[in-house]
Formats: C-alpha cells, sequence, structure tokens
C-alpha cells in the first residue's frame, strides 16, 4: 500500500503567496528601472552569453533569437506561463498535458512527448546558469528578466547533457551596486485574472546590493462541471506565486560573488480532458462545443512547491578568470485527473458525454526530490587572437515518483499504485577555443566527455484492476518481474559519450557576417518503469550531428537586422514515447533515426521613427526513418466494435502502424511570429499600439498518423493600447490575448475515446506599471 505520508495533504502548505502579493503590491508603488532606449533611429545592441561569454549576437556562429524584457513583460500581463514563448521564437514548440506543471519543449521538431515525472528532454531549460533538468522544474515562471535566449541545435560543448536539441536560457536581472531601483506592475483580466509582479533593488553598501523579485498570479475558475455529483466541481482557476532574492558581493573587479534563492508554489487545475471533442472521421470540435464546460466524475487538482538555491562565484586571475556555480533544486508535485474525461462508462451507465468504454483516473506525484550540480570554468580574458575556456561539471539527481488510479465511478477507491526511485549522475570535462585567423575569420571549437549514469528502481507496486498477471487481484513484484525478459524491474544503465563542435564566423562588411557550424550532441538512457499493461521498457542513448550555416546582417544604418540560417540534422537512436493505444501504455523505443531539415528568419526594422515591425519564420521538415518499427494505435474500448480513429498509416498487424516517413510529433513545420508597434507622441508621453501574432502549422499528436489525432494550425494575436509618461517611468495600457478566440484541439489522449485538450481562450484585460 502506499506510503499515505507521501500523499498531498503531507505536502508543505508554504504560503509564500501572500508574501509575493504583498511585495509586488509594495513594489507597485516605488516602481522599475526603465528600460534603457536605443540610439534615437537604430535598433539597440543585442548581447547574449550563448558561448558562456558575453558577446554581440551578430558575432556568435550559431542560431540565437531572443526576447527582450518589453516583450516579456507584454506576454506575462495575461497570467501566462512558460508556454507563452511557443513560436515566438522560430523553430520553438511548447506544450503540456500538464497545464502550468510540466512544460515540454520543441525545437526543430526535436523534443520528447513522454509525460512520466522522470522523463528526459532533449531541450535544456538553464535558469541562471543553473540546468533545471527535471521537466517539473522547467516550468518556474518568467519574471524580472533581462533576457531569453533560445540557443539552436546541439549545445554539447557548453552546456553538456540532455542539449542535442537546443537550449532556452532564463537571465533574471542582477543587483547593482549604482543605485535604489525597483518595478511593479499589475494587470485584472478576464475570469478575474490578477498578474502582480515586482522587483526592488537595495545597494546595502559600497559592494553589495540585494534585489528581490516577486510574482504573484491568479485566476478564478472559469469551467463549470455540469456532472453535478462530481468531486471537482469548478476548474481551470490556478494561484501561481514565485519569489527570487538575490544578493550580491562585489568587494573589487576581480572577485565578486551572486547568491540566488527562489522558490514557487503553485495550486490549480490540472489539465482538462475532455471526452469525445472531437467529430470522427475529422480533426474538427464537435458542433456545439463549449470550452466554458465540462462532466466529469473524478476528481481534478494539481499542487506544486519548489525551492532552490544558487551561488555564483568569479575570481580574475590575470590573464583567466575561474568561475564556480553551484546550484540546489528540490520540487514536490501533485497531480491528478479525470483521463477519460467524462462521467460513468458503458458498464455503469449513465455515461458521457458521447461514449465511454471505461474509466479513468490516475494521479502522479514526487514526494521527494533533490538535484545538485557544480560547474568550475576557467577562461581566458586577454584580448589577443586566442580565447579558450575548459571545465568541470558534476550532476547528481534523486526522486522518487507515486502513481496512482482510480476507480472513478465508486469514488476515491484505490485501483492501482507503484512507487518508484530513480537517481542519475553525471561528470563531464569539457573545453573550447577560439582564434582570430585574421581579422575577418574566427574559428571556434569545441569538445566535452560526459559520462552518464542511471539507476531505476521499483520500490511498490499493487494493482486491482485490469492486471497482465492475475487478471483480477493483485500484482506484486515478484509476479510482475516474472513478465520481464530479465526477471528485473530495475535498471542502471551507463552511458560515456565524447561530443564535439566546429564552428567560423566570416566579416563580409562591418554589418554582415556569414557563419557554419557543425556540432554534436548526446542524450543518456532513458528508463519507463512497469504498468498495468506493459512492462518495464529503457531506451538507449541518442546522438544528434547538426550542419547549419547562415547570415547576419545589420542594414540600413543600423535601422534593420535579418539573421537567417539553414540547418539539417541526423538523429541516431532517437528515444520516443509510444503513449496511448488501447493499453493506454508509455512505453520508450529506439527509432533508427530521425532527420530534420529547414530554415529560420529573424528580422526587425524600424520602418520609420515610430514604426517598429520584427517578423520570425521557422520552417522544419522532420521524418522518422524506421521501416519496421510498429506502435500501438488508438483503442477501441472494451465494447466498441471499431476503433476511434482513423489511421492513415499502413497496419501490419490489427491495432499496430508503421510510422515509417511520419513527422516527429509535435512539430509543426512552419512557425510564424510577427509584431508591429506604432508609438505618438502626446503631452509628455507617447501613445503606442502593439499587436503580436503567432501561427504554427498542422501538428501530429502521436508517432503513428491518423485524421482525429492531427492538430489543426493554430493562430494566436495579442493587441495592446497603452500610454507611458514620466520618462518612461509610468505606464497604463489595456491588452488582448488570443484576440480571435481560436479554439483549437492542442493534444490528444487516444485510449479511450476521442478526448482532447484546448488552447488558452481569449481575454482581456489592464495593466498599470511604475518604475523609479
Amino acid at each position: 500500500m502506499p506510503n499515505r505520508a507521501l500523499l498531498p495533504p503531507a505536502l508543505p502548505a508554504f504560503r509564500m503567496h501572500r508574501v509575493a502579493a504583498a511585495c509586488a503590491l509594495v513594489a507597485l508603488h516605488v516602481g522599475a528601472a526603465a528600460q534603457a532606449p536605443a540610439d534615437a533611429g537604430r535598433l539597440p545592441t543585442v548581447t547574449v552569453t550563448a558561448e558562456r561569454r558575453t558577446e554581440n549576437l551578430q558575432d556568435v556562429p550559431s542560431s540565437v533569437t531572443t526576447l527582450s524584457p518589453e516583450m516579456i513583460d507584454v506576454l506575462n500581463t495575461g497570467g501566462q506561463d512558460v508556454r507563452m514563448l511557443s513560436a515566438r521564437v522560430p523553430s520553438l514548440n511548447i506544450e503540456s498535458s500538464f497545464g502550468r506543471a510540466f512544460p515540454r519543449f520543441y525545437i526543430r521538431g526535436y523534443g520528447n512527448t513522454d509525460f512520466r515525472l522522470n522523463a528526459s528532454q532533449p531541450v535544456s531549460l538553464v535558469y541562471d546558469e543553473v540546468v533545471q533538468e527535471n521537466p517539473i522544474l522547467k516550468g518556474f515562471p518568467a519574471f524580472d528578466l533581462d533576457r531569453i535566449e533560445v540557443l539552436r541545435g546541439p549545445q554539447g560543448t557548453l552546456f553538456g547533457r540532455n542539449t542535442p536539441a537546443g537550449v532556452v536560457k532564463f537571465e533574471s536581472v542582477r543587483p547593482s551596486l549604482k543605485k535604489v531601483e525597483g518595478y511593479g506592475s499589475l494587470s485584472v483580466g478576464t475570469f478575474k485574472t490578477v498578474n502582480a509582479e515586482g522587483a526592488v533593488n537595495f545597494p546595502t553598501g559600497p559592494s553589495t546590493a540585494l534585489r528581490v523579485s516577486v510574482l504573484n498570479q491568479t485566476r478564478d475558475d472559469w469551467v463549470e462541471n455540469t456532472f453535478d455529483d462530481g468531486p471537482t466541481q469548478d476548474l481551470e482557476g490556478y494561484r501561481d506565486s514565485a519569489l527570487r532574492a538575490q544578493y550580491l558581493w562585489q568587494p573589487h573587479q576581480d572577485f565578486s560573488a551572486l547568491f540566488n534563492l527562489h522558490a514557487r508554489d503553485y495550486a490549480g487545475s490540472a489539465r482538462l480532458f475532455r471526452a469525445n471533442i472531437i467529430v470522427k472521421g475529422t480533426n474538427d470540435l464537435v458542433p456545439g462545443f463549449d470550452e466554458s464546460k465540462v462532466s466529469y466524475d473524478g476528481k481534478n487538482e494539481s499542487e506544486l512547491q519548489n525551492y532552490g538555491a544558487s551561488l555564483r562565484l568569479r575570481w580574475g586571475l590575470g590573464s583567466v578568470a575561474l568561475h564556480s556555480i553551484t546550484g540546489y533544486e528540490q520540487v514536490r508535485t501533485y497531480s491528478r485527473g479525470d483521463i477519460d474525461g467524462g462521467f460513468g462508462n458503458t458498464f455503469a451507465p449513465p455515461s458521457g458525454p458521447g461514449v465511454i468504454p471505461f474509466s479513468s483516473e490516475t494521479a502522479d506525484g514526487m514526494p521527494a526530490h533533490r538535484q545538485v550540480t557544480q560547474e568550475f570554468r576557467l577562461e581566458s580574458t586577454d584580448s589577443g587572437p586566442l580565447g579558450w575556456q575548459a571545465g568541470l561539471y558534476l550532476f547528481h539527481e534523486d526522486y522518487k515518483i507515486e502513481s496512482f488510479s482510480y476507480d472513478s465511478p465508486n469514488g476515491s477507491a484505490q485501483d492501482g499504485y507503484q512507487r518508484v526511485r530513480q537517481k542519475n549522475d553525471a561528470v563531464a570535462l569539457f573545453g573550447a577555443l577560439n582564434y582570430a585567423l585574421t581579422p575577418e575569420l574566427k574559428l571556434r571549437a569545441g569538445g566535452r566527455y560526459t559520462r552518464d549514469t542511471k539507476k531505476f528502481s521499483v520500490e511498490a507496486y499493487e494493482n486491482t484492476g485490469f492486471v497482465p498477471c492475475t487478471l483480477l487481484g493483485k500484482c506484486t513484484l515478484a509476479q510482475l518481474a516474472a513478465q520481464e525478459p530479465d526477471g528485473d524491474l530495475s535498471a542502471a544503465p551507463k552511458d560515456s559519450k565524447f561530443n564535439w563542435d566546429l564552428s567560423g564566423t566570416y566579416t563580409v562588411t562591418p554589418g554582415t557576417n556569414l557563419y557554419a557550424r557543425v556540432a554534436t550532441g548526446f542524450r543518456g538512457s532513458s528508463v519507463q518503469g512497469a504498468g498495468a499493461f506493459n512492462g518495464k521498457s529503457v531506451a538507449g542513448p541518442e546522438t544528434n550531428t547538426s550542419f547549419e550555416a547562415g547570415v547576419k546582417t545589420d542594414l540600413l544604418d543600423g535601422r534593420a537586422r535579418v539573421n537567417f540560417g539553414v540547418f539539417h540534422y541526423t538523429v541516431k537512436d532517437l528515444q520516443v514515447t509510444a503513449v496511448g493505444g488501447s493499453s493506454n501504455a508509455n512505453i520508450l523505443l529506439n527509432v533508427d533515426k530521425a532527420v530534420g531539415q529547414g530554415f529560420e528568419l529573424d528580422a526587425q526594422a524600424l520602418l520609420t521613427d515610430r514604426l517598429m515591425v520584427g517578423l520570425g519564420v521557422g520552417y522544419n521538415d522532420t521524418k522518422i526513418k524506421d521501416p519496421g518499427l510498429a506502435v500501438a494505435v488508438c483503442g477501441d474500448g472494451i465494447a466498441a466494435p471499431v476503433r476511434n480513429c482513423t489511421v492513415t498509416d499502413p497496419q501490419p498487424t490489427a491495432g499496430t502502424a508503421l510510422i515509417d516517413g511520419n513527422p516527429l510529433p509535435q512539430a509543426p513545420r512552419t512557425t510564424l511570429s510577427f509584431m508591429l508597434k506604432y508609438t505618438q507622441p502626446i503631452g509628455d508621453g507617447e501613445l503606442y499600439v502593439l499587436t503580436d501574432w503567432t501561427y504554427r502549422s498542422k501538428i501530429n499528436f502521436f508517432l503513428y498518423e491518423s485524421v482525429e489525432f492531427t492538430g489543426k494550425p493554430l493562430t494566436e494575436g495579442g493587441l495592446r493600447l497603452g500610454y507611458v509618461w514620466g520618462n518612461g517611468k509610468y505606464e497604463a495600457a489595456l491588452f488582448g490575448r488570443n484576440i480571435t478566440n481560436q479554439i483549437r484541439v492542442v493534444g490528444g489522449i487516444d485510449f479511450n475515446n476521442l478526448t482532447g485538450f484546448i488552447n488558452e481562450p481569449r481575454t482581456w484585460g489592464a495593466q498599470f506599471r511604475a518604475s523609479f
């Protein structure tokens, strides 16, 4: 039986949201540091740390896109989570079947749809120089940021493990020794959404400073449960609070220490699965679909608490500098949802909406988690033609996961339980060289050796429903182990790999650079535990080799900037997750290989002194190449005479489909972002209108292709009308998100019925921001 001490009631109810809300409202009165304006009539220079040192974006020989604090603020005011970044930069897609708690990142179509809490992803999220490895950590809110950088393509040399697709970097605004400054922002909107955030910077001495940043996002429930006896009646509300405190000690220019403490406390709805919302034989929503209603007989809830700390040290040692980055993360989470998306079933009427072959309600929790990271990095600081850096990286993670199944028609009676434990350790040595052959031609090379080990074990297992070993009754660990080919539920894969990259930049004119890059990436083995309908599965390591080339240019005397690149990559032994199917399994597989190719365009221009435009385009053609690989397709339920979806792939046997030639799941071929801002001086301030739009083409939800589980293209637009005055210190704005209210199915559950989940509906709101 499960350890009740690990269930949600025992999770620490630290009421940090009250502190965050109070601090944010206080900060609103003292305001925030205004963004430094660009030179009149010119685009500002963008600096990044894509190569672990500060440099001009235009000089970096790889595909990098940044989001400015202004755009982050525009997106945050509606109370959105990190999924707001999806399609904001070329070739980036973010989705989740957990709601705000568990985002899944895809770059150039390359990602992982695995929904288990120990899933690994080929896109790494690095927050303030500390990798956030577990997918739950990747959902930490974006606030008081200096910038977001998206690095496309393998980053295995300088950023290490689990970066074969790319890296998303969040950089917080650092404490300043210069003066007291800060900002506060308060927005209210549809569904009683409130977004309060702020930051205050205090120099506490000639060599010390403290910066405290807070965020508190709340929204009322706006979805009604029309099933009167359901344990959860109103849904889709949340309270998401976060706090970050940074302390800088810099006694002289050759030493600095930056301490970072951060925390998050979230409570709200889990993802809403909606039964039979897709018209069979199409990917259309059913007639009369109402996004404000569901009919659940199961429970829906989600909780998350995250604490972390880091210490970044830098010593200047003459011609070299030594960096030390120590990170600690801890997270606890619990999420429970009605997976069949309806009430009752064909064996326990009444049931609906539509046919519910059988009930399914599940929960997953992480009662204990710890991640510790340490990096030492030595870099040259000379201004000569040769530059270098070298380092050592250590990673340790240890956590437990509890999974539950419930018998929905009979309330919360437990139908299945499993507890697993996973430990992950990695050590890496890395180095990189930069050399200027001529003032115009600069070359870079890097290498990294990684050793990665995992230890996975099943500590408890019980199933009283449909089980593979006893049909009815309890499935013990011994019985379950007997089904495994090796008779063992545990796994301990060990992998080692050397990654490398070569790149070069050639300056054609002072404003135009050509670049080329070849790089490799690596992701260690992954393990998933046995389930009611499948045994343990292990996927071996995958490797990626990527080629890209492009041009970065500033035009029209600095009034326009265009970056364009093409790429091709091949992933060998790609780890994929076959989810769903008739048995709702979660099985890890290695595809022989997958390929992707395409192009990306980033462009910004000041068309006039008052009109600015931005455009981002990503084209990604991905393809699975494994002629003999077949996976399970959509279920037919227990009593249904035919399958609930229209499979378009070849089917060698009943219930399976060949996936050779299919695109990668959740990989839109085209992503597009567009922004237009017009400003007009009025009085002692400035009136502006800003509109921003994103588009992504159709997506495939699963490894196999079917008509119903193909997401339609999605276009979402934003509109903002604001007035800035007081030399940029004050701003008031009206805004709208998804202003056309385009509702699309963005993910599905295929084992039971035509269940799907949707994007966020239209919202309107108002914001006031003050700075000092």
